[in-house]
């Protein structure tokens, strides 16, 4: 890493969260989750769904996981298991070569007998190996091709217990040999004494530590963590054998006795198979995996590919999320980058910051049942976007003025005061300028800049204000004909416009299906659709006026989305009555309420959607008998309907 000459040195970030990575893009984000919610889905589902199916910029969960198995299929597909079999068959092959062929221009009967030893070795590899241990080999060649697969041998099955020992092992010489076996004696006399519960147990890690840590790079801490590594290597060793054949796992068997030329190894090993397996019961000793590809893997790669399928078999299991309390800092992102490369640990590390901001930056909070559902914050966010996408929509109608200024007008009183947030009126310039040189003064500036707190609106007082009902029918027909999103994004913008451009208007959200009820905004947002048969627009009118009969000295404003003509009403008892085709007593009902809210000096805007020959007809009706008027929006230009309908009838 190179010094710079004032001190200063530059390289990878390591300490947490890179602090020049893009922000998570949470207003995308919650705009994805606030679809799902409305259209039905709760909002931890919503949260869940959006981290499995990603951002523009990042894979999901599901993309990660797809990748996953496609790489556990292709290991399984290229690889198979029985490349030191092969290895030690072609060395003995060679040996076997090399003999005769030294043997066959000798003349004398020594050299006849040889050529019959060698020709009726046993047909077993294993048998063939153990046969000619005694053997003297005349030719150089052989002698050195039989050495080689005691020297394979060995080093293959150190490597499927101790990854990295094949190549530590190359060319090992006795001495080498001997250093192994002193290693493998002292670490089964460590876990013999740490299953007996040794008082001293830390000083004998540390010691053998001292002596034979070179062969551990992982740099076990203690003898717990020692075990840990030492037992998931040798349960992946088990798991490649209980894939191989019967035939198979008896000629390694047999084979092992001749590793480096000494039984000792066959022996300490299985010792330390043994206590692994008693000590971690837990790790996966039993199961199997089927490979079919052609490329032969010896002992210690194919421990390593069995290593690498659980490895992959637990980060699938993290990318599920599906345990209790999961979370994604669970996913181990260094064994996700192993697997996959460094963008899927990007992609990874971006899904939990997502996830982690959504959650500290209060988009969420819990309901008093003790649900998951959004917070006001993330409702004006909603808001915001759903009113955004409303004015572009106005703005694109030919005639039509901006309506971002829609709420300012008034009288000015020729006073003025300090700017808030939301304020639409115009600044009063001489005082701002003011408030500016003095406060630069007051602090000895001879530079004059305007600051947030020092500009002043001109105060206006408002002409007229506005009791608003917006009433939305949410009979099933509504969820079924893909209606349920707009209508909710409708009432979003509108109560957004309401909220921060006419906050002296009053605005009563009301759903109507086979009962109508007043609703806030985040009911309304996480409201699911039902099967419940009933259209009663009665009873939405009914509520309608009583909002509307609260606020005498306000400007009376309804609007009505619906789908459906009215199939039932509230009789006196209070309970609804239902009938399809509508029956006179519905209808005569209806009608009658809407006469009551005519008289209140309300007309009845009603948003038609579909085109029901009958609907059409009884919304012709409502719209003669109140004042008002029909309008027939396709889906995505309802908000903008009823957004510009109301600032239609407000300006009136």
């Amino acid at each position: 890493m190179p010094l710079l000459p004032e001190g200063y040195a530059y390289g990878p970030w390591h300490d947490g969260p890179d602090p020049l990575a893009p922000p998570a893009d949470l207003r995308d984000a919650l705009d994805e989750i606030g679809r799902d919610v409305m259209d039905g889905a709760s909002p931890r589902s919503a949260l869940e769904e959006l981290l499995r199916r990603g951002t523009e910029r990042t894979a999901g969960l599901d993309e990660l996981t797809r990748r996953l198995w496609q790489r556990r299929s292709e290991i399984r597909r290229r690889h198979r298991l029985d490349g030191t079999l092969e290895e030690v068959q072609r060395l003995l092959r060679e040996a076997l070569d090399a003999e005769r062929r030294e043997l066959f221009p000798d003349p004398d009967d020594e050299a006849r007998f040889r050529e019959a030893q060698l020709d009726a070795l046993p047909p077993g590899t294993a048998a063939a190996v153990r046969e000619l241990n005694e053997y003297d080999w005349r030719s150089a060649e052989a002698r050195d091709k039989y050495g080689q697969i005691r020297d394979l041998l060995g080093r293959e099955m150190l490597d499927a217990r101790f990854q990295g020992m094949k190549q530590a092992m190359e060319n090992a010489g006795p001495q080498d040999v001997e250093q192994i076996n002193q290693m493998l004696g002292d670490l089964n006399a460590l876990l013999s004494a740490h299953a007996q519960g040794a008082s001293d147990i830390d000083e004998r890690f540390a010691e053998f530590m001292r002596r034979h840590g070179e062969f551990f790079p992982e740099n076990p801490r203690n003898v717990d963590e020692l075990i840990d590594v030492l037992a998931a290597r040798s349960a992946a060793a088990q798991r490649m054998l209980n894939s191989m054949s019967e035939e198979q796992r008896a000629e390694l068997a047999e084979l092992a006795q001749q590793a480096f030329g000494d039984p000792r190894l066959a022996q300490q090993l299985s010792n330390l198979d043994s206590q692994l397996r008693a000590l971690r019961p837990g790790e996966d000793w039993t199961s199997s995996e089927r490979f079919r590809g052609q490329d032969p893997l010896g002992l210690g790669e194919g421990a390593q590919a069995m290593a690498d399928l659980a490895e992959l078999d637990a980060l699938a299991e993290q990318l599920g999320q599906s345990y209790p309390g999961a979370r994604l800092e669970d996913i181990d992102l260094e064994a996700l980058e192993s697997q996959l490369g460094p963008d899927a640990g990007v992609d990874a590390r971006r899904l939990s910051e997502l996830e982690r901001e959504l959650r500290r930056q209060g988009l969420f909070e819990r309901a008093a049942d003790g649900t998951l559902r959004l917070s006001p914050k993330a409702l004006r966010r909603l808001g915001e976007t759903a009113l955004s996408d409303v004015v572009n929509a106005l703005r694109g109608k030919t005639g039509e003025r901006e309506t971002e200024s829609a709420g300012a007008a008034g009288e000015p009183t020729g006073a003025s005061r300090a700017w808030r947030f939301g304020d639409m009126q115009p600044w009063d310039v001489p005082r701002t300028v003011r408030n500016a040189v003095l406060r630069s003064a007051a602090v000895g500036s001879s530079a004059v800049r305007l600051d947030v707190e020092d500009v002043e609106v001109v105060e206006t007082e408002h002409r007229s204000r506005a009791a608003v009902a917006l009433l939305v029918d949410t009979s099933w027909s509504m969820v079924q004909e893909g209606r349920w999103l707009p209508m909710k994004r409708t009432a979003l913008a509108l109560h957004q416009l309401i909220s921060t451009r006419f906050r002296n208007d009053a605005l009563q959200l009301i759903t109507f299906g086979r009962y109508a009820m007043p609703v806030e905004l985040p009911e309304l947002v996480g409201l699911e659709g039902t099967w419940e048969q009933g259209t009663n627009a009665h009873h939405a009118l009914l509520l309608a006026g009583r909002h509307l009969r609260r606020h005498p000295d306000a400007q009376p404003v309804v609007l009505m989305v619906t789908d459906g003509e009215p199939t039932a009403h509230l009789e006196p008892d209070g309970e609804a009555e239902f009938c399809y085709p509508p029956e006179p007593r519905t209808i005569h009902k209806t009608l009658s309420e809407v006469d009551r809210i005519a008289k209140l000096g309300a007309s009845v805007t009603v948003f038609r959607l579909g085109d029901d020959p009958r609907l059409e007809a009884f919304v012709d009706i409502i719209a003669r008998r109140s004042g008002g008027r029909v309008v027939a929006p396709d889906l995505d230009g309802l908000g903008a309907a009823v957004v510009g309908d109301y600032l239609r009838t407000r300006r009136r």
